[in-house]
């Protein structure tokens, strides 16, 4: 079983209430998951309202199959979202 956890972060410029954060995040959460099936979480940028970190996470049988799921993710949230993508980084891991 091979699992993959995409994080990317958006900076929310001009962000002033913990309600416009949440109507970035809750808005690309909803598109990723209905588009791809997988699991999605805000991860560590609770207390900021101009950073945005989610994390995607995705199991299957194969790694280039997970690793594709992965970079098609990506590339719709950077498309889908009208800030700006900071950074973003795919982990794979295997379970034996």
């Amino acid at each position: 079983m091979v699992i993959a956890v995409l994080t990317v972060e958006f900076a929310l410029h001009g962000n002033d209430s913990l309600k416009g954060k949440r109507r970035v995040a809750n808005s690309l959460k909803q598109k990723v998951r209905n588009t791809f099936n997988v699991a999605v979480a805000e991860a560590g940028t609770e207390e900021s309202l101009v950073r945005l970190r989610l994390q995607v996470v995705s199991i299957s049988n194969s790694e280039q199959h997970v690793r594709s799921r992965m970079d098609k993710c990506m590339l719709m949230m950077e498309a889908a979202c009208d800030e700006e993508m900071t950074y973003s980084d795919v982990e794979v891991f295997y379970d034996d």
